[in-house]
């Protein structure tokens, strides 16, 4: 079984990458796990390029196979925020619910039809020789008007889905990772690796 090392220390979301990619003979470990400790500094300018940033800061300490995401909430009638600073959106240490409430109350007013919003994730992978290979994915859904559901993390209480008449973090992991902006980006990317591996590249 080959390792891959995932540029995260986010626990919940290691659970949903093991998950969405069992089954491809590959073990993901976390940096922590990994040993590295490394400084990252986020300053691209979209998902994809804070994804890559990651994933090349640790395949230059380790090597081997690295992967790395980086997603967020875009708000259309917030102009996009939090987008690519959700997670340090309000500041790091705020919790989301913290973070869903200022939302919530940010669009106090306004209509279903114009409280749209999606989740987007792009995620990077370094191979051995140093390829990069780069998928995303978005997962369409509305501001909801208050939090509900235990099964999600971050924004997700408070991502209403119109067609299924929940939050996010009201659906089961194994159907919300089938739907979802992660599970898309890493069901594309896993695609790649399955290509890759057909042709003894990988």
């Amino acid at each position: 079984m080959t390792n891959v090392i995932f540029a995260t220390g986010n626990e919940n979301k290691l659970k949903e990458i093991r998950a969405i990619l069992s089954g491809l003979d590959l073990h993901v470990v976390s940096m922590r796990e990994a040993g590295i400790d490394a400084e990252i500094v986020e300053d691209g300018r979209t998902f994809e390029e804070n994804a890559l940033i990651k994933a090349r800061t640790v395949w230059k300490r380790a090597g081997g196979i690295t992967m790395a995401d980086d997603s967020g909430l875009v708000v259309d009638a917030m102009n996009g925020e939090p987008g690519i600073y959700s997670a340090r959106w309000m500041g790091e240490d705020t919790s989301y619910h913290i973070k869903n409430s200022e939302i919530i109350r940010r669009l106090e007013g306004v209509p279903d039809e114009k409280r749209t919003a999606r989740f987007v994730c792009a995620i990077a992978c370094i191979l051995p020789d140093g390829q990069e290979l780069t998928s995303v994915g978005t997962f369409e859904g509305r501001i909801g008007y208050q939090e509900a559901g235990r099964n999600g993390f971050g924004y997700d209480p408070i991502f209403y889905l119109p067609d299924r008449g929940c939050t996010s973090a009201e659906l089961p992991p194994d159907e919300k990772n089938a739907i979802s902006h992660r599970g898309k980006a890493l069901a594309d990317m896993r695609r790649k690796l399955e290509a890759l591996r057909a042709e003894g590249r990988l």
